[in-house]
């Protein structure tokens, strides 16, 4: 039978989540909780692959197990057992066929901006102490919405064939004095996030217009587009899917 897992880490550990032969992983901690538990080899696939250093306050996969008897008592055993910087939140099954990354129809991501000395958002929030326009920053969201190829964001010399993306919000608002800017789309490239917050600072520093963030995407060159900024701002917070591959929604 297959099941969908939702769960939750703070990133600043992991070298992100898919399995690396020579780093820590959120995906070889939780499959190696799984295995204790079930005293299974449980083979955990993710909706997406999260980099180093990045969160994820919603992220889903899926496993195949004999039935489970009473998965809220998995997930409390799960969760005694897990650092605490990864935690689960609910185990339920699925069709037969449902795929935790293929079938995810829209992701969303948070990148938070403090623009004054908080220890409190040391680890949490990247530090800008120069004065932003984020007015021109949503006006350049909006042309980078309007495209559909970001391979001048994407991480260079990646296996991805199509560099695709259909962006459906992307915008920048204070919320508790943090600076966020949310983006949703259909799939993400490599360093994808990271890459368009850095053009957009450039932007809000005044280093470019807006007619040169339209020449950056067109050029689909990652050496024009602004650097990427720090993993640590960077949350993974929704993952959408289709309501008719759930069978039973715990």
């Amino acid at each position: 039978m297959r099941y969908f897992v939702e769960f939750s880490y703070f990133g600043e550990h992991y070298h992100g989540w898919q399995k690396q032969p020579n780093a820590i992983t959120v995906q070889e901690v939780l499959e190696d909780a799984f295995n204790k538990i079930l005293r299974a080899q449980i083979s955990l696939m993710g909706a997406g692959r999260t980099d180093t250093g990045v969160h994820a306050k919603q992220m889903y996969a899926h496993f195949d197990f004999v039935e489970i008897d009473n998965t809220d008592q998995l997930i409390y055993k799960l969760n005694s057992l897990l650092p605490k910087d990864i935690a689960v939140q609910s185990i339920f099954k699925v069709i037969d066929d449902s795929h935790a990354r293929f079938h995810a129809t829209a992701r969303t991501y948070e990148y938070w901006l403090v623009q004054n000395k908080n220890p409190f958002y040391t680890n949490h929030a990247h530090y800008i102490k120069h004065s932003l326009n984020v007015e021109k920053m949503n006006e350049a969201a909006s042309v980078i919405m309007s495209f559909n190829d970001y391979e001048c964001f994407s991480k260079v010399h990646t296996d991805v064939h199509t560099f695709l993306c259909d962006i459906t919000y992307a915008k920048w608002e204070v919320k508790n004095n943090v600076l966020i800017f949310t983006i949703t789309a259909d799939r993400f490239l490599r360093n994808m996030v990271r890459a368009i917050v850095g053009t957009l600072l450039d932007v809000g520093l005044g280093k470019i217009d807006i007619e040169t963030v339209k020449a950056i995407v067109k050029s689909k060159d990652r050496a024009k587009a602004g650097v990427s900024v720090p993993a640590k701002g960077l949350y993974l917070t929704q993952v959408l899917y289709p309501e008719n591959i759930v069978k039973t929604n715990g």
